[in-house]
């Protein structure tokens, strides 16, 4: 496994992303616990540190589940979960923070993030709050979610102290936060992707022939039928490098990702042995030519009719 920075933390740069857990919308059922406290287990045998989480997810369900998980063993995780931002004022910042540290089983997380920007309580309001909770000895690190750079910045301004990470959406078909690096670089800073493999698409396991048939992913617009066709040639791409390296299509589409400076991708895992594919990502070397071949094909990528921040608020409390 390989390591960046976060602040003075080492973080793998493959990390666990947990919205599966609990989750109804990704078929969970309450036997599926065992399976999840097992991918956690793997995920540190294997030296993935960084594990996120998040209020919304499952309604505490998926805290609850890595808190049980992580009993005994707390120390050797990048432990991150996120602020559900509905009414984020002051006091509900700091109660859902409790929240989150009871579920989690810990008495501080390693990075306390703002899951969405929320345009109705100033961002002034909001950092008072988080700067409270991290004031509290709650959290070591604040990040954000879903946040241009512009708002970035501005967050790290009313904070007036690091805001050290970003999650966003980011992968070989949603490019927009290439737009953070430079200045994730220049301070210091880290994107943290999620949905790095678009929740299978990067995969190769659907088409247009071939769409998913089940679970979150029908309402997800990326896998219309004309979007499949579009993403057809990365996915071609993809299948030819991942022959020459041994690899999966997944695993590459990971592999160009964290070869980006500054990047954690979090892909989810539904299984041990999903898990332990991700995590071999981070050893694969791609050349330049594989980088600038994929990088390329991104680029002719375009989709139609993708939905954006105003479903955000259905998707955070069905999760």
């Amino acid at each position: 496994m390989r390591y960046t920075n976060i602040g003075q933390d080492r973080a793998s740069v493959i990390g666990l992303g947990a919205w599966q857990f609990g989750a109804t919308e990704w078929g969970w059922q309450d036997s599926h616990r065992d399976e999840a406290i097992r991918i956690i287990h793997r995920a540190l045998e294997l030296g993935i540190n960084v594990i996120d989480t998040a209020e919304a997810y499952a309604k505490g369900k998926s805290e609850s589940i890595i808190g049980q998980a992580l009993s005994g063993m707390r120390e050797k995780a990048f432990l991150a979960t996120k602020l559900l931002p509905l009414f984020p004022t002051p006091s509900r910042i700091r109660r859902a923070a409790k929240n989150s540290l009871m579920r989690l089983r810990t008495e501080q997380v390693d990075l306390y993030q703002i899951h969405w920007p929320n345009p109705v309580i100033p961002l002034s309001v909001q950092m008072r709050g988080i700067r409270a909770v991290q004031d509290a000895g709650w959290t070591t690190h604040v990040g954000v979610s879903n946040f241009s750079l512009a708002m970035w910045q501005k967050a790290e301004k009313c904070l007036g102290r690091p805001v050290m990470t970003n999650q966003v959406k980011y992968s070989l078909l949603r490019r927009k936060p290439d737009a953070l690096l430079p200045w994730c670089a220049q301070m210091g800073r880290v994107v943290i992707a999620y949905s790095p493999l678009a929740q299978g698409l990067l995969t190769g396991k659907y088409g247009p022939d071939n769409p998913p048939r089940r679970d979150v992913r029908r309402m997800n617009t990326l896998y219309t039928r004309a979007n499949l066709e579009a993403a057809r040639p990365l996915l071609d791409a993809l299948r030819e490098i991942a022959r020459k390296h041994g690899a999966t299509c997944g695993q590459i589409a990971l592999a160009w990702l964290i070869r980006r400076p500054n990047v954690i991708a979090i892909p989810g895992a539904k299984d041990v042995r999903q898990l332990e594919q991700n995590a071999a990502a981070a050893d694969i070397e791609l050349t330049e030519d594989d980088d600038a071949r994929l990088t390329e094909t991104s680029d002719r990528f375009h989709a139609a009719g993708l939905r954006g921040v105003p479903q955000f608020i259905g998707r955070l409390v069905r999760g």
